[in-house]
């Protein structure tokens, strides 16, 4: 008795979770150890909501670090939608809050504040990001 009321209270747990929509394991881009440190005293307009900052010394193509205004996202710059060193190997060019594959015009702007573009199958590749005083690090 004891074993089914311990499988029923269990069963919520086992079934709540939704894989949902996104989808986060791009086969197109490879995973590169990612460990970037930015100083924000160093990065004024980082400070501010709406702006960005981007290096192209990690990650595959580069990463931008967007302030969202209630934290920050960081995201790679290879194009999700296109088999990285094959399809397309530049780095994504952005254009205020939007990021935009060079080397397909067809394909749809991405969206800095959640990585998504309508109809596209994978997002931006997102970067964990940690806020301790006046510094971030972004890993994966």
């Amino acid at each position: 008795m004891k074993k089914i009321l311990f499988l029923l209270a269990l069963m919520p747990f086992l079934f709540a979770c939704d894989a949902g929509s996104i989808n986060y394991k791009n086969p197109n881009i490879p995973n590169y150890p990612v460990n970037l440190y930015i100083n924000m005293n160093l990065n004024p307009n980082l400070q501010f909501p709406g702006n960005h900052y981007i290096t192209y010394s990690q990650g595959v193509a580069g990463i931008v670090v967007f302030n969202t205004g209630s934290g920050y996202n960081a995201f790679d710059l290879a194009c999700p939608n296109q088999l990285y060193g094959v399809g397309c190997s530049t780095a994504m060019s952005i254009n205020g809050i939007e990021a935009k594959c060079n080397c397909n015009s067809a394909e749809n702007a991405y969206n800095l504040y959640s990585g998504q573009s309508p109809g596209q199958p994978y997002t931006m590749k997102p970067y964990r990001v940690e806020i301790s005083g006046g510094n971030l690090t972004i890993t994966n």
